[in-house]
């Protein structure tokens, strides 16, 4: 069939209370959309029995898409393929309630002029939080310095240990000047008055600067960062972009932070440099995640994991909830979308 007639009874302006359905796991669905979300969805668009779905396979599934105009999904929503769309032929915008839409939009849905929206942006509030608190409390060693409490107890000479401990004119080094990397840089800077270098070849260096901070390549970058924050995709050019020689060029005692991606790191030369007592770091996410029972990184008392908690979680995902409804609201009335992606915006997205 030619593409160019395929999708004919698609409306060419959307409905004033389109069809829709909720495509996620139940847990997320659980979590996400209470009852005001609920009701503001329903006072929206018009719902159908079942009104979410985690899989879109099934003959119930493939019957509520061919009704549909408008997807809400979040996690747990299975990738929109070529037999998804053919079953949605009617289907005209995704209004993703999550972050990173890599996992289930694919080329086909912007090939059908199909709208994408996504929260990465709601989501970056509690990652950059989360940043923020790790950076100045690294400035101290405090994740480091209490593990060494419960082992030393009354003996407070561990701290010596543990190289300057201070927040005075410490250099961070912002890696990726992302939605996440902007908002850490704007944050740190109403509370630290010390240097800031980016590092990020597609930044414009006027914006940099405009946000308080200095533009820097990696390279001369890394020997100055006390303090390493990683905030870039996860791309194969992206792929442990920091390993043996970029973590061998950090300065002693200094602490890598990563809420990005756990590929952007080599875990062997992490590994290899934190065992040495060279380096610290504070991870949110590994590579593997989780990582394997065996490394040394858990035992290590320079180290601090968290299990990829520093996103959304429980009922701040609400908010990415409430995102996606804005964005209903906005293409129910006709209004520009807030947030929209792009195929090629889709290649560079963490």
């Amino acid at each position: 069939m030619n593409r160019a007639h395929q999708h004919d009874n698609v409306p060419n302006s959307p409905s004033p209370r389109p069809k829709a359905l909720l495509a996620m796991a139940p847990e997320t669905l659980r979590t996400q959309f209470g009852e005001g979300e609920l009701a503001r969805l329903r006072g929206l668009a018009a719902l159908d029995v079942p009104i979410m779905v985690d899989e879109l396979s099934s003959p119930e599934a493939r019957a509520r898409l061919g009704e549909v105009e408008v997807l809400v999904t979040s996690w747990g929503c299975p990738p929109l393929d070529e037999g998804v769309l053919q079953a949605a032929p009617r289907l005209r915008a995704v209004f993703h309630a999550a972050g990173s839409v890599r996992g289930i939009v694919r080329a086909p849905v912007f090939e059908r002029g199909i709208l994408v929206t996504h929260a990465a942006g709601v989501n970056a509030a509690p990652v950059a939080l989360y940043t923020v608190a790790a950076v100045l409390w690294a400035f101290k060693k405090v994740p480091f310095l209490a593990q060494d409490a419960r082992r030393f107890r009354d003996d407070h000479s561990y701290r010596d240990r543990w190289g300057v401990l201070s927040g005075h004119d410490r250099t961070v080094v912002i890696v990726g000047f992302s939605r996440i990397g902007r908002r850490v840089v704007a944050q740190l800077r109403a509370l630290y008055d010390g240097p800031i270098l980016v590092v990020d070849p597609y930044a414009d260096p006027a914006e940099v600067i405009a946000a308080g901070a200095q533009p820097a390549e990696l390279a001369e970058a890394l020997p100055h960062a006390e303090i390493l924050s990683l905030h870039a995709p996860a791309l194969p050019e992206t792929r442990h972009m920091i390993g043996e020689a970029e973590l061998a060029a950090l300065p002693p005692h200094a602490t890598l932070i990563n809420t990005a991606r756990g590929m952007l790191v080599d875990t062997a030369a992490l590994e290899r440099a934190c065992v040495s007592g060279r380096l610290d770091a504070i991870l949110d996410v590994t590579d593997p995640e989780p990582l394997p029972a065996h490394s040394p990184l858990y035992d290590l008392p320079n180290v601090l994991i968290t299990p990829h908690i520093a996103g959304s979680q429980g009922p701040e995902t609400r908010k990415m909830a409430q995102a996606a409804l804005t964005e209903l609201e906005c293409y129910c009335s006709g209004l520009p979308p807030i947030s929209p992606i792009t195929l090629q915006g889709l290649t560079v997205q963490a």
